[in-house]
C-alpha cells in the first residue's frame, strides 16, 4: 500500500509541476480552464493525481475551484493590475518620446517586423507568443530612453506584470487587433517624425486602452 501511496504522490508531483509551469510560462493564461479529464491524458496518468495537483495549486493561489463550474487559473489581482497599468501608461509613454529622436538606423523596421508578427498571431492565437512579441516590440521602442530612471521604471512596471502572470490578449482577444493597429499608429508617428507630445500621447493612450479593455471584461464577469 505504501508503494502505491508513493507512485500516487509522484503521479501528483509530477502534474503539478507540469500544469504549475504552463501557468507561468503563460500556457495556460489567467482565466483558463483546467479540465481535468484532459489534462490527465495529456499526462498520461488518471484524473486523481492530476485532482490532487490542482488542489495543491489552489492552495498556493495559482488556481480556483467552484462547484459546478471546475477549475481555472486565478484571475489577476485586479486593483494591482490596475494601478500598474496606468503607471506603466505614463512612464512609458515619456520614455518612448524620449527615445524617438535616438532610435538607432533600423529600429522602426525592426518594430515593423515584430508588429507583423503580432498581426500572423491573429489568425491562429497564441496569447503567450503574442504577449512576449508585444513585449519585444515595445521594447524597441523605449529601449533608447535617455534617462536611466525613467527607464528603470519603465522595466519594472513590464516586469511586475509578468509576476502576475497576465495577458489581456487571453480573455479579450479582439483586444489583440486593436493592439496590432494601434501599433500601427504609433510606427506612422515616429517614421513622420511627429512631436514628442503626440508620440507621448499615443503610446499612453494605447497602454490606457488595453486597461480599459481588461476592466470591461471584469465587469461584465461581475454582472
Amino acid at each position: 500500500m505504501a508503494a502505491v501511496n508513493g507512485a500516487a504522490m509522484s503521479k501528483s508531483r509530477i502534474a503539478y509541476e507540469w500544469i504549475k509551469a504552463r501557468i507561468a510560462d503563460g500556457t495556460f493564461s489567467p482565466g483558463y480552464r483546467l479540465v481535468l479529464g484532459q489534462l490527465a491524458q495529456e499526462l498520461g496518468v488518471s484524473v486523481v493525481p492530476v485532482r490532487e495537483a490542482v488542489r495543491l495549486l489552489e492552495a498556493e493561489g495559482l488556481v480556483t475551484f467552484e462547484r459546478n463550474v471546475g477549475a481555472h487559473v486565478a484571475m489577476v489581482d485586479e486593483s494591482e493590475y490596475q494601478h500598474t497599468m496606468q503607471t506603466l501608461a505614463l512612464v512609458e509613454g515619456y520614455a518612448a518620446a524620449l527615445a524617438a529622436p535616438l532610435l538607432p538606423p533600423g529600429a522602426l523596421d525592426e518594430a515593423r517586423a515584430l508588429n507583423a508578427r503580432l498581426a500572423d498571431c491573429l489568425g491562429h492565437f497564441e496569447p503567450a507568443r503574442f504577449t512576449a512579441l508585444n513585449r519585444d516590440f515595445h521594447t524597441v521602442l523605449f529601449g533608447p530612453c535617455p534617462n536611466p530612471q525613467v527607464l528603470d521604471l519603465v522595466q519594472r512596471g513590464w516586469n511586475r506584470l509578468s509576476a502576475l502572470r497576465t495577458s489581456t490578449f487571453s480573455f479579450v482577444p479582439g483586444r489583440a487587433h486593436e493592439s496590432v493597429a494601434e501599433h500601427d499608429r504609433i510606427l506612422a508617428l515616429l517614421g513622420d517624425g511627429a512631436p514628442a507630445a503626440e508620440i507621448e500621447r499615443a503610446v499612453r493612450e494605447h497602454r490606457l486602452a488595453t486597461l480599459e479593455a481588461f476592466l470591461a471584461y471584469q465587469a461584465g464577469r461581475h454582472s
